[in-house]
């Protein structure tokens, strides 16, 4: 049976090392603000920027929300994020994704200050991850890195199997892996005999939002596996990608689904703010 990541836990202590650094930088008369910008009224969306919010309240981080219409036009989002940028009380702007169809993300993620860009979506900052600069690296990734860092699960030369190439999980994971010498395989949509792929891996991780997709046959035995998705089954309970009842029996680690991932993802967007508090003072 495989050792079970608890993500909750992880990021419990975390967010209580933050709390200690965002209680120095109040004693130092620095209030670390956090702008959170959200187009239109995606429920999924809500959920995430509430659950964000109670976070930043409990480390003690200012927390402001932009709720905008989802009928407004590209040059009035991108006036705000400018708004932001210009704002030196802001020290880090998250543009909630999805936003409607109508709206170029790529634009937007484009004009937020690389410095206050702490979902690491800025181009300037997803070129300085595959640099392997110190740069901030979008959070879903960042906390899967420090899972294995905090289990002691290495890296170097393990064959790692990535299914789903999302520019917010698959590709900048693509980035921390080779960082930390690892061989990597990424896996999505095109990918032939993709099984194949998933049964030489020793580290596979999952981000495609499918309910339940990765089954026990799928995975070598003693694997760790790393579930990203977030769905509901039929009866509307939280699943991940993988079958973990039965993967979990042929598994060295493995993370639960909720409570993995998710946790982490929320802790490492306010290690992030923190440290751009924390580059914005020096």
């Amino acid at each position: 049976m495989a050792v079970i990541i608890d993500g909750k836990e992880l990021a419990k202590k975390y967010r209580a090392k933050l709390k200690v650094k965002c209680d120095e930088l109040k004693n130092k008369g620095i209030n670390p603000k956090l702008a959170v910008i959200m187009v239109g009224n995606d429920n999924a969306s809500q959920i995430y920027v509430k659950n964000k919010s109670k976070v930043c309240e409990e480390i003690g981080i200012i927390f402001e929300e932009y709720l905008l219409n989802e009928n407004i036009k590209q040059d009035e989002l991108i006036n705000l994020i400018e708004k932001l940028n210009r704002d030196d009380s802001v020290h880090g702007i998250l543009l909630q994704s999805p936003i409607p169809s109508n709206l170029n993300i790529n634009e937007a993620f484009g004009k937020i200050s690389p410095e206050k860009d702490v979902d690491g979506f800025n181009p300037v900052n997803v070129g300085k991850l595959a640099l392997n600069q110190d740069t901030f690296v979008s959070c879903t990734p960042y906390g899967i890195m420090k899972m294995f860092e905090s289990y002691n699960i290495d890296l170097t030369g393990k064959n790692v199997t990535i299914i789903g190439r999302s520019n917010i999980v698959g590709k900048p994971l693509i980035q921390c892996c080779l960082n930390k010498n690892a061989t990597v395989t990424v896996c999505h949509s095109k990918t032939k005999d993709l099984n194949e792929h998933t049964k030489n891996a020793d580290i596979l991780i999952v981000a495609i939002g499918k309910s339940k997709f990765v089954t026990d046959d799928m995975v070598k035995d003693g694997a760790v596996v790393i579930d990203v998705g977030i769905n509901r089954d039929e009866n509307g309970k939280l699943t991940g990608d993988v079958d973990f009842e039965n993967v979990e029996k042929k598994a060295s680690y493995i993370t639960p689904v909720p409570g993995g991932v998710g946790p982490m993802t929320i802790a490492m967007l306010m290690n992030n703010v923190i440290k751009a508090t924390e580059n914005a003072k020096l």
